[in-house]
């Protein structure tokens, strides 16, 4: 019960209406007292009048006046004259006195606070204005024994009441905020845990019924991630399956380049100029496509692999990509072009640099080839005393916006129509690798820049 919501919401509900009551009942005794004693002058001045009627009373009416008024003697102040009215022996000195015509709400609280912690039976004076003006003033004087039992007796109705009220309106508060509040609660926590059972289960996923505002906008919020989820879940299975059958393709693929790279071997010994001059770039292009195999089936186990890093002069890696690029560009008026400087030497696993580089590019030339219009690519570097950069440039269309949205996610932030996204997300990783980074510069419809950021760290090159 207390550590459910409408246990607690019973409990606090009844204790903050009981507070409530009590400082309710702190001005209510106070008023009763006033009234308490006022009845008594009420009573007095009544008595009073019998003796202004007849001016010779015996003592035992007097008496019994006197004890049906509940005083011990009653003074009435008429014309500036102060007369005593009726009188009998007091048991014992008078203990304070108490002028009813002047009291504010704050005395009154004060003394009848004070008559209720005050267990002794005094007699006091009490002072107030006659009724419909039958005088200047009329002063009683009694015990203080009855005042103080009639104000327990006052309170404890009072608070047995207050209880009764509290536990009801609790009772009230417990059953609306179980209907209103807990029963949508625990309804969304049990679609939660069906859907938890199988979240690729689209049938699962919550839809939104709560008639409570806040609760409507939690199940919508939750339909939202499920949707989310489940779309993630399903992309996930495809693409394990997807890595499963590229990485056997890899596999197939790698053996029959390897075979190639032996033909290449042979092909490297002629003596003709041309086929001299082109050999080696192909023995490159076979032998960074046997490395992309390799690293195909170490990604689908888990992720790239980790770089091997080397000294490696960066002229030659960019040169490699922009010769291929252009064979790839053929007649398309399209101009590549770097500004590296010659001597400049990075820290890196070289294959992976290319491959980064290679993607940029490509990306670069197919996006300008798409728009059909002619362009530029350059690549230039520069570096400082914590970091290499490569800056990849462009004078293409610039990147959509769906690709701005998801550059790195693959299979959603692909560039061009019919593209993975596949290219931006491996080249992210493989500098994540390095330690670097991986940023969009700019891109508009001026072209597209991006940067490649390798650290230097505390390594020294010589």
């Amino acid at each position: 019960m207390l550590n459910s919501l409408s246990g607690r919401f019973l409990i606090l509900t009844t204790v903050f209406v009981m507070l409530a009551e009590i400082l309710i009942f702190v001005p209510s005794i106070a008023r009763y007292r006033e009234n308490y004693l006022l009845d008594h002058l009420e009573r007095a001045q009544i008595a009073s009048l019998a003796l202004l009627a007849d001016d010779m009373l015996d003592s035992e009416l007097e008496q019994e006046l006197l004890e049906n008024a509940g005083v011990f003697n009653v003074v009435l102040r008429r014309d500036e004259v102060r007369q005593l009215m009726l009188a009998t022996p007091m048991p014992q000195p008078i203990a304070e006195t108490f002028d009813l015509r002047d009291g504010t709400a704050l005395v009154l609280i004060r003394d009848a606070m004070m008559r209720l912690t005050k267990s002794e039976n005094e007699v006091i004076r009490v002072i107030g204005a006659p009724l419909r003006e039958a005088g200047l003033l009329i002063e009683i004087t009694m015990e203080t024994g009855p005042l103080r039992t009639a104000m327990i007796d006052y309170g404890v109705r009072i608070l047995i009441l207050s209880a009764v009220i509290s536990v009801f309106t609790a009772v009230l508060l417990f059953l609306a905020v179980r209907s209103l509040l807990v029963k949508p609660i625990k309804g969304v926590v049990d679609h939660m845990q069906r859907y938890a059972e199988a979240p690729e289960d689209a049938r699962r996923i919550i839809e939104p019924g709560a008639g409570v505002t806040e609760l409507r906008e939690a199940e919508e919020a939750l339909k939202s991630m499920q949707t989310e989820l489940t779309s993630a879940l399903r992309q996930k299975e495809r693409l394990a399956q997807l890595g499963s059958a590229v990485s056997k393709i890899s596999h197939d693929l790698r053996n029959i380049l390897t075979s190639a790279q032996l033909f290449t071997d042979r092909i490297e010994s002629s003596e003709d100029p041309l086929v001299a001059r082109m050999a080696p770039k192909l023995v490159n292009s076979i032998t960074r496509a046997v490395h992309l195999c390799e690293s195909t089936l170490a990604f689908g186990k888990a992720e790239e692999p980790s770089p091997t890093l080397t000294v490696a002069m960066l002229s030659p890696i960019v040169e490699d990509v922009i010769d291929s690029e252009r064979l790839a560009a053929g007649d398309y008026d399209l101009s590549l072009s770097d500004d590296i400087p010659v001597s400049m030497q990075i820290r890196a696993d070289a294959e992976q640099v290319f491959r980064v580089i290679a993607n940029l590019v490509r990306n670069a030339r197919q996006a300008i080839i798409a728009s059909g219009k002619p362009g530029e690519i350059n690549v230039s570097a520069s570096e400082d005393s914590s970091a290499w950069f490569i800056d990849i440039r462009d004078t293409g269309p610039g990147l959509p916006p769906k690709a701005q949205e998801h550059l790195f996610t693959p299979f959603q932030g692909g560039v061009t129509k019919g593209g993975s996204g596949l290219g931006l997300a491996i080249s992210a990783e493989l500098v994540r690798g390095h330690g670097g980074s991986l940023e969009l510069s700019n891109t508009g419809t001026d072209g597209t820049a991006f940067r490649i950021r390798l650290p230097k760290g505390d390594v020294t090159l010589v």
